[in-house]
């Protein structure tokens, strides 16, 4: 008679931080792994108040902004000749603040025009 070692079937997990299928040997990997991703929301959430917290008290949240109407007057203009953000983002100058004489970033240049769009359409929309 031949006796083969039963395996335990595999658990699955069909929502949260663990979703998918995990072999019972590591249990002790997602019993540890568990709480580490509560914290990891407790965190978050905590962080989410304080900022609407700031909010409410009249605080804004990030950096100080570094667009003005000027530049946003620019970047439309470089955009309208179909120039890559990157591009337009090279011939933008910061004109105050710490940042002053530096060049935005791709990334504050598609914010800022994407914000543009948005107020545009929004007003497009209303009248």
């Amino acid at each position: 008679m031949i006796f083969r070692p039963v395996l335990p079937a595999p658990l699955e997990f069909l929502t949260g931080e663990l979703q998918g299928s995990h072999d019972p040997s590591g249990v002790v990997f997602t019993v540890l792994a568990a709480p580490s991703g509560m914290e990891r929301e407790y965190i978050r959430d905590r962080t989410l108040e304080g900022h609407e917290s700031a909010r409410a008290r009249g605080k804004s949240i990030g950096g100080a902004a570094v667009t003005d109407d000027a530049m946003l007057a620019a970047a439309l203009h470089l955009r309208g000749q179909e120039m890559s953000l990157r591009d337009i983002a090279a011939r933008l100058v910061i004109a105050t603040g710490k940042k002053k004489g530096q060049h935005p970033s791709p990334a504050t240049v598609m914010r800022m025009l994407r914000e543009h769009d948005e107020k545009t359409a929004a007003a497009v929309a209303v009248g």
